[in-house]
C-alpha cells in the first residue's frame, strides 16, 4: 500500500521513516489563508490572518491538514495520504511560521521563560474507497528556557526559526531551549505516531501495514 506524505517538512518525513514508514513526498499547494478564511466563515468568525485572538489554533490546524491532504489525494490512487499542519498559541495568539528575522527575535523575547501549546493537526484519506477520511489534533504544551538576548540572536541568525511553527525546533538547534514537554515529543517535531496509529485503526489499517517492506 502506497503512503503518501502531503507536506514538505523534511522533519516530518525523518520522524516516519524512523518509525519504519516510506512516505512519498507531495506538496500540496494549497493556499493556507484562503482555506483559514473559509473556515472561520463557516464558523461565524472573522477571517482573520495567521496572528489572530479567540479562534480556535486546534481547529485551524486540522482545517489546514484537510486541505492538504484532499487536495493531494484528488490525484492519488491506491494509496493512504496524511497531511499535517503545526501552530504555536501563546498569550491567545496563533503563531506559525516567522515572517522574518525580526519577527522571531521578537516571537522569542515573548516566549522565553514560558509555555505554550504547539497544536499539530494530522488529516488521513485513504483514495481506494471515495469519503473514507479521519483526522484529529494532538496538543502539546511546550516550556521555554529564559534564553539570553545574545542567544536568541544567535539562533535566529541560524535561519532555522524562519523555517518552523513557532520559530523553534526541538529535535534541532533548537532542542537546548526547550526544558519541558507535557505531551507527545513527536507531535512537537511535526507528526504524532500514537495518534497517526489512532487514525489508521479509524480506517481499519495498522501501522504495520504501511511499514517499509
Amino acid at each position: 500500500m502506497r503512503f503518501v506524505l502531503a507536506s514538505a517538512s523534511p522533519a516530518r518525513l525523518a520522524t516516519l521513516t524512523s518509525a519504519g514508514f516510506a512516505p512519498e513526498v507531495r506538496v500540496s499547494g494549497v493556499d493556507e489563508d484562503a482555506a483559514l478564511a473559509a473556515a472561520r466563515a463557516d464558523r461565524g468568525e472573522p477571517p482573520h490572518g495567521r496572528h489572530v485572538m479567540g479562534s480556535s489554533t486546534a481547529d485551524d490546524v486540522l482545517v489546514l491538514a484537510r486541505a492538504k491532504a484532499e487536495a493531494v489525494a484528488r490525484d492519488e490512487s491506491g494509496a493512504v495520504v496524511l497531511g499535517c499542519d503545526s501552530m504555536l498559541e501563546l498569550d491567545g495568539r496563533q503563531l506559525g511560521k516567522p515572517a522574518d528575522a525580526a519577527e522571531a527575535v521578537e516571537r522569542w523575547r515573548a516566549m522565553r521563560g514560558r509555555s505554550g501549546v504547539l497544536h499539530t493537526g494530522h488529516w488521513l484519506v485513504d483514495t481506494r474507497e471515495p469519503d473514507r477520511a479521519a483526522g484529529a489534533t494532538a496538543s502539546t504544551v511546550v516550556h521555554f528556557a529564559e534564553l539570553s538576548d545574545r542567544e536568541i540572536e544567535a539562533y535566529v541568525a541560524t535561519g532555522e526559526p524562519l523555517a518552523v511553527a513557532g520559530a523553534f525546533t526541538v529535535d534541532g538547534l533548537g532542542g537546548p531551549f526547550v526544558t519541558a514537554i507535557e505531551g507527545d515529543y513527536h507531535a512537537v517535531v511535526g507528526v504524532s505516531l500514537p495518534l497517526l496509529r489512532d487514525l489508521l485503526g479509524d480506517l481499519g489499517l495498522g501501522v504495520v501495514d504501511l511499514w517499509a517492506r
